[in-house]
């Protein structure tokens, strides 16, 4: 199966429900953060992807219908240059809201090393989301509020002005 929907929104903006929407709207099975802690070769695959080498995003998603959230919103491009086909999804939400929510729960595991004594799967999981979120979307400056608002709706207009309105699809959580 061919996915249908790439989410372009960061994670935040209501991603968990856009998926719980979108399976019961039959676009399911639909891919998300979730959906790779207890898929090892998935882990070990973004790992590879957030350190230089490239994705076989039919391989990954194979088995999906859509995807929203980290790891695949980072890629957003990529996935929606491999489906032309689908639908882009950007999820947003109040700037100062998502920063909020963002830094009382997913940012404080994703700033610590994961500990030596972990399973492989979670070191390399650890690993990715530090590369790909911290260090190369937020340039290592998360806790510069400004700098990350900034950040946040730099990517939600890039969205916008790359993806034609006719294959575009915005939600706010609101």
């Amino acid at each position: 199966m061919a996915l249908q929907v790439v989410g372009a929104g960061f994670g935040r903006t209501g991603t968990l429900s856009l998926k719980n929407a979108l399976e019961k709207l039959g676009f399911g099975p639909c891919y998300h953060m979730m959906e790779v802690f207890p898929r090892p070769d998935h882990v070990a695959m973004w790992h590879r992807l957030a350190f230089a080498s490239s994705m076989d995003w039919d391989l990954i998603f194979r088995d999906f219908r859509a995807t929203v959230d980290w790891p695949a919103a980072r890629w957003w491009r990529d996935i929606a240059t491999h489906f032309p086909d689908a639908k882009v999804l950007l999820s947003v939400r109040d700037p100062e809201a998502w920063y909020k929510s963002m830094s009382d729960t997913i940012y404080q595991p994703m700033k610590w090393p994961a500990p030596t004594d972990v399973p492989e799967s979670m070191r390399l999981q650890n690993e990715m989301v530090r590369k790909a979120i911290l260090t190369e979307t937020f340039d290592n400056r998360f806790e510069d509020k400004a700098h990350a608002i900034e950040v946040f709706k730099r990517h939600n207009q890039e969205v916008r002005d790359t993806i034609d309105s006719g294959r575009l699809l915005v939600f706010d959580v609101r």
